[in-house]
């Protein structure tokens, strides 16, 4: 509760300085490109009870599958899902802008204090992550709001803040209160994949954006809801290439999963373990083990017997640390693979000298040369007193990607939606060129980080040389490796 407290006063004191600091500001601009100006002119041409003739993004393939990943690839499908983005077609883009209205409420939805609840394991455990989604979140609206705020009507940006509990239906009925009683315009959040489920599908009743910058389950993104924008490259990505270094790469053919038992774990795993079926090594054995669990030697034991290669861990970063000291101190040398969680301080904390030498993956690669990126960090550094990570960079671009909506559609959730889902160019954010698909999910490029000397090295697939065209397999006439296509 004293931390609830806190950020909410936080709050109330960024607002009350928010007219100050508008003051202050140099003259407000706002970017608006060729193609968005377009869709406005198309949405304003139509009266209340016509749908606008919006262009719909295709895509040749879902997520960037490459041939090799696709289930049934030797039967032609009767229809591909997920390839032709959806229309909204409802009356909502007639809804005219408020009058009497003193600022523009954004939502946030995230895990910001502490919880028990079956839906996230137990114990709630992602209070760290939330709290650097909104700090970043915040920064995001305190710039707008120094640079003018809502220009159109010069009046600030109100972040409106609501804890994601992990109770089964909470997080629904938190977006119930955002979008009829706070009546905020957008909403970011959340990083639980059951409950941002729920969240969006109560968005898609209420017809208001709901922007995701922490959840990385890659069936949220398929639930063919238009309200829906995810700005963060998700597992299946992620877990595409890292398939793609085990079996292409370094030729394992002997691997073992360890995960955690909620459902950050169970679907965090699903195309590392169907995609290493589909490459023709099968997963050797897939072990889960309980949220806050000390000791596993019961699974690494099972792992150990079953002479694996390669051991691929997806949870948290504590729990990652404890499990790779354990298989040290059980004398297994097998090279350690795990998810973007484990790249943390508390991992490298933890882990000792035994982190050296673990392959995470990653949706960004911070490490890259930016102007944009070191002034958001040195931003966050000075509101914060802490380093930004990715939760709070992400938070950052998501946000500013909502207010840019809001600049350029005005206050009408619909309108707002539309820019955001018609937008063809891709968002130059800090955490780089986020590319949305048919979908309205990032599908630009994931990475993979190695622990080398004390420090994260990030590499993409084209520094590690895996080609992404199918594998050609003995007998078989297919394209070959090395005309393989980089994606």
């Amino acid at each position: 509760m004293t931390i609830l407290c806190s950020i909410l006063l936080l709050g109330a004191f960024s607002c009350s300085s928010v007219k100050k600091q508008m003051a202050a500001s140099a003259e407000p601009s706002v970017e608006i490109d060729s193609e968005t100006r377009e869709v406005l002119e198309r949405i304003n041409a139509v009266s209340a009870y016509e749908v606008p003739d919006l262009d719909l993004r295709e895509d040749a393939d879902y997520a960037k599958t490459a041939h090799q990943f696709e289930p049934f690839r030797h039967v032609e499908p009767y229809r591909e899902h997920f390839l032709v983005q959806m229309e909204y077609t409802g009356p909502g883009r007639a809804i005219p802008e408020p009058e009497n209205i003193e600022t523009v409420k954004l939502g946030f939805i995230g895990p910001i204090m502490s919880t028990v609840s079956v839906a996230t394991g137990g114990k709630s455990h992602e209070e760290p992550l939330g709290i650097k989604m909104l700090q970043g979140a915040r920064l995001a609206v305190e710039q707008a709001n120094a640079k003018g705020g809502y220009l159109k009507r010069n009046i600030p940006f109100e972040l409106v803040v609501t804890n994601d509990n992990g109770l089964w239906g909470a997080s629904g009925n938190e977006i119930v209160n955002m979008a009829y009683k706070d009546k905020v315009w957008a909403i970011l959040g959340t990083i639980d994949g059951a409950n941002s489920h729920i969240a969006i599908r109560v968005a898609l009743k209420a017809e208001v954006v709901m922007m995701n910058s922490g959840d990385t389950d890659p069936t949220f993104i398929e639930t063919n809801i238009p309200w829906v924008v995810r700005c963060i490259s998700d597992d299946r990505q992620q877990g595409y290439l890292l398939v793609d270094y085990l079996y292409r790469k370094l030729k394992y053919t002997r691997v073992a999963i360890m995960r955690s038992s909620n459902r950050y774990g169970r679907f965090g795993v699903r195309e590392v373990r169907d995609g290493s079926r589909r490459l023709g090594c099968p997963v050797v054995l897939e072990m889960a083990y309980d949220l806050g669990l000390e000791d596993f030697s019961l699974q690494l034991e099972r792992i150990r017997e079953a002479d694996v290669e390669a051991v691929v861990h997806w949870g948290d970063a504590s729990e990652g640390a404890r499990i790779l000291k354990q298989i040290r101190a059980m004398g297994m040398e097998q090279p350690y693979f795990a998810c973007d969680r484990c790249l943390s301080d508390e991992f490298v904390e933890i882990a000792g000298d035994s982190a050296e030498g673990v392959i995470c993956t990653y949706p960004w690669n911070p490490t890259r040369r930016s102007s944009r990126l070191e002034e958001f960090r040195k931003a966050f550094r000075q509101r914060f007193g802490e380093e930004a990570e990715t939760f709070a960079s992400h938070a950052y671009d998501g946000m500013n990607m909502v207010i840019w909506a809001i600049q350029v559609a005005g206050l009408n959730r619909a309108k707002i939606r539309d820019v955001l889902a018609h937008r063809t160019r891709s968002w130059e954010g800090v955490t780089g060129d986020i590319v949305l698909s048919a979908a309205l999910d990032d599908v630009g490029d994931v990475y993979l980080a190695k622990r080398e000397d004390g420090r994260w090295n990030f590499y993409s697939r084209e520094d590690l040389k895996i080609p992404s065209g199918p594998i050609r397999a003995e007998g078989q006439a297919t394209q070959p490796l090395a005309t393989a296509q980089y994606r």
